[in-house]
């Protein structure tokens, strides 16, 4: 048997395959690692047509729970739900964010018995209904259930769908293509936050929540009817829960950076509307702001993506997760007029959302795209709690007697637990480093890989640990494209 037929047999007794068409492994762990080296992501072609698809989905989103901030501002200066306290409004928005990250366990079970395409268009009609039904509350209960919880849960399934589709598609730009649909969430709140208030100026707001319905109904089943999956080529492994990731000291702090930058984000996001008020702002102002923030976001997301692939994916989010601290501190405190407010709004807007520009990719780095499912179900379930109470956080720091530094408790949460983030992250940095460098003295010249495609635990040849503390510290200050 000459050599290409010997490999070819080798080939068909690794595998079976099944009336679907599809490929099943005989065995659970030599084999994964064969389709895997086999299989190739197109880096390109129809993946841009994947991107697309997502930023769309991205915009009629949370493009459109970016801009609860104009609700917020709209709740707290009217009267339409008598005797509600600030406090309660801030749980509204909270809590779509709450349920969003609660679905994903979920969302992953219903993906590995219905398919993408079947949740991905349930949460669109879900979405949609919460919209619709949020234009007939005339009680706060109502908005709790409508905008918040089915408008959420909506969301949720649409989000955790898609998200893991564009990595599956590239891998030299797979930060760029992650971070490009990112930006949809940016972009989608610059046209909201301007469009809301306008048509609440304009509809009312029963009207208001019917449009959004609408235009987001549309929209995203036309990108629901272009995205594709690769969840066979990739052999994603979509695990509800993967708890022994848990024993993985790096992953925790990855959770860790995940938990504080969502502290941040939403604190950030749905605040700084109703701060513009609170120095002197007028309520057109106040949506101008919101908007430039998520305009930021719109224009800084790719622009992370752009980098992270050229400068390493957790050099950049550590970086970038530690400016938008400093830009808390020197920037958004002492703002008092509108160019100054309109400053933090934009650059504080390109910076505030690494972690949704970087998550995947960062992920990928530490745990693989196979394990990427189970690690985001993981992810989302723990990012319920700040994601839900961030901005009711936030309304309980806020002083209103305090008039122009009503938010400056607000403002100096957000930078601390931005800093904190970041020093999550640049433990994980440090380990990383470590372990590409340890992999590299056990390569051979015709094995040799780059740095940053290494995401295998190793154990050391000399005994020496990956989290020794002199080693830890040397490479943490050590450059690494990583």
């Amino acid at each position: 048997m000459d050599p290409t037929q010997e490999r070819d047999a080798k080939y068909d007794g690794d595998y079976i395959h099944t009336e679907h068409g599809d490929e099943e492994s005989r065995s659970s762990t030599s084999k994964q690692e064969l389709s895997i080296e086999t299989d190739v992501p197109p880096d390109g072609g129809y993946g841009w047509v994947i991107v697309a698809c997502v930023f769309w989905l991205q915009v009629n989103t949370w493009g459109i729970n970016g801009s609860y901030g104009v609700f917020l501002s709209y709740y707290l200066t009217n009267n339409d739900f008598p005797n509600t306290s600030s406090l309660a409004f801030a749980f509204v928005g909270g809590l779509a964010i709450g349920c969003a990250y609660l679905m994903a366990p979920v969302t992953v079970c219903l993906i590995r018995k219905y398919g993408t395409h079947v949740v991905l268009v349930s949460g669109i009609v879900v979405q949609s209904a919460g919209l619709v039904a949020a234009s007939f509350a005339t009680r706060t209960y109502q908005l709790f259930l409508t905008q918040g919880l089915c408008f959420g849960v909506g969301m949720g399934l649409i989000y955790m769908s898609y998200l893991g589709i564009p990595p599956q598609w590239f891998e030299r730009k797979r930060s760029i293509a992650n971070a490009i649909p990112a930006a949809g969430a940016g972009t989608g709140g610059v046209i909201y936050s301007l469009a809301i208030q306008a048509m609440i100026e304009r509809l009312g707001l029963p009207w208001t929540f019917r449009t959004l319905a609408l235009v987001s109904l549309a929209a995203n089943l036309v990108s629901a009817a272009f995205l594709r999956d690769r969840n066979k080529a990739t052999e994603s492994r979509h695990t509800a829960f993967n708890f022994p990731l848990l024993k993985n000291f790096e992953f925790v702090l990855l959770l860790g950076w995940a938990v504080f930058s969502t502290f941040g984000f939403v604190a950030i996001n749905f605040s700084l509307p109703n701060f513009a008020i609170s120095v002197g702002l007028t309520a057109h102002q106040s949506s101008i702001i919101g908007a430039l923030h998520n305009l930021g976001q719109g224009v800084g997301r790719p622009l992370i993506g752009l980098m992270s692939d050229r400068l390493g994916r957790l050099n950049i989010a550590t970086v970038l997760s530690l400016m938008c601290g400093v830009f808390c501190f020197a920037i958004w405190i002492p703002a008092r007029s509108m160019a100054v407010v309109s400053l933090f709004a934009t650059i504080g807007g390109m910076v505030s959302g690494t972690f949704f520009a970087t998550v995947a990719p960062v992920f990928v780095e530490i745990v693989g795209l196979q394990d990427l499912p189970g690690a985001l179900s993981l992810l989302w379930l723990v990012l319920v709690g700040p994601g839900a109470t961030g901005e009711a956080v936030a309304q309980a720091l806020r002083r209103p007697a305090a008039g122009e530094a009503a938010y400056k408790q607000v403002q100096i949460f957000s930078g601390m637990v931005y800093v904190a983030a970041a020093l999550c992250l640049w433990v994980v940095r440090g380990w990383k480093v470590r372990q590409c460098r340890m992999e590299e003295t056990r390569q051979t010249p015709v094995e040799e890989k780059e740095c940053e495609t290494v995401v295998v635990t190793l154990e050391p040849r000399d005994g020496r640990t990956l989290w020794h503390p002199l080693g830890m510290g040397r490479d943490m200050v050590r450059w690494c494209c990583v």
